[in-house]
């Protein structure tokens, strides 16, 4: 099982990454986010923050019209409903018709019966990549929690779901994001960690759902090399996190900070404190 010891420096993944935030900014991707209620202004403000285009975009009547216009998919089940299903899952089949990628956040999967049918419905779509705390991974790959439930911040250490990312990544044919004190981005044999960030980023709503928006749009610049693009997307966001937290007194002021430090990165602070490491 990786440690932390096993991080061995950046590996230069430190100038790839700082490519790959000019590229967003240069072509300002529109991400289509079909999320809950609850992230949807963190989530908004992180892309544009980061030179993405944010559209909120969840009505059927839209998706096939929108989805072509738009550079990347985002999905979160974070509020479900029987309508809003329907339409991810149209999203979903009209993104990979037009060969665009879509990122997954199966928030709470194996919570209830009904939460986990539909996220193992839209895993057997392809996400591009899935993106998830410890405990919706290993809930995922289970097919229904053997674990008891903890909620949308779940506690248990990414590392500890390192075996199950990588089976749910060879299964599913996508890149898995764990979230955690160390991020690891797996295709199923290759594995990134990311140690960037500070833990009171978990304090704030919705960080989990912002960033995976964020690697939306790392994707949508990125998209023959996945597993590269949702690592540069977790490294910068949590850079972004302890350069705010430099700043902050507390949850509600870091939000603002992190955001714009995520808007104000340069090219210097990058190369110098992105930490990605294979495993």
């Amino acid at each position: 099982m990786a440690s932390f010891r096993e991080f061995r420096g950046n590996d230069g993944f430190g100038g790839e990454a700082w490519k790959a935030l000019c590229r967003v900014r240069e072509s300002a991707p529109l991400i289509q986010c079909i999320t809950n209620f609850v992230s949807m202004d963190i989530m908004a403000n992180t892309l544009l923050a980061a030179g993405a285009s944010p559209a909120m975009v969840h009505a059927v009547e839209e998706i096939a019209e929108f989805t072509a216009l738009s550079n990347a998919l985002c999905v979160n089940v974070g509020t479900l409903s029987a309508e809003w299903v329907f339409a991810m899952k149209v999203a979903a089949y009209r993104a990979n018709e037009l060969n665009k990628p879509w990122v997954l956040d199966p928030v709470g999967v194996g919570d209830t019966k009904f939460r986990t049918e539909s996220c193992l419905e839209l895993i057997a779509l392809r996400p591009a990549v899935i993106r998830g705390n410890a405990s919706d991974i290993v809930a995922a790959i289970r097919a229904s929690s053997a674990l008891p439930p903890k909620g949308v911040d779940g506690t248990i250490p990414a590392i500890d779901a390192l075996e199950a990312a990588k089976e749910l990544a060879r299964v599913s044919q996508s890149i898995v994001a764990v979230t955690g004190v160390v991020d690891l981005v797996t295709d199923g044999k290759r594995v990134l960690g990311v140690s960037n960030g500070v833990a009171l980023m978990q304090q704030i709503t919705a960080t989990g759902c912002a960033v995976t928006a964020l690697i939306a749009a790392f994707v949508a610049v990125h998209p023959a090399h996945s597993l590269e693009a949702a690592a540069f997307a977790l490294a910068l966001f949590g850079l972004a996190g302890e350069i705010g937290m430099e700043k902050s007194n507390g949850p509600g002021s870091l939000r603002v900070h992190l955001l714009d430090a995520l808007h104000s990165l340069d090219e210097v602070t990058v190369l110098s404190r992105i930490k990605i490491a294979q495993i």
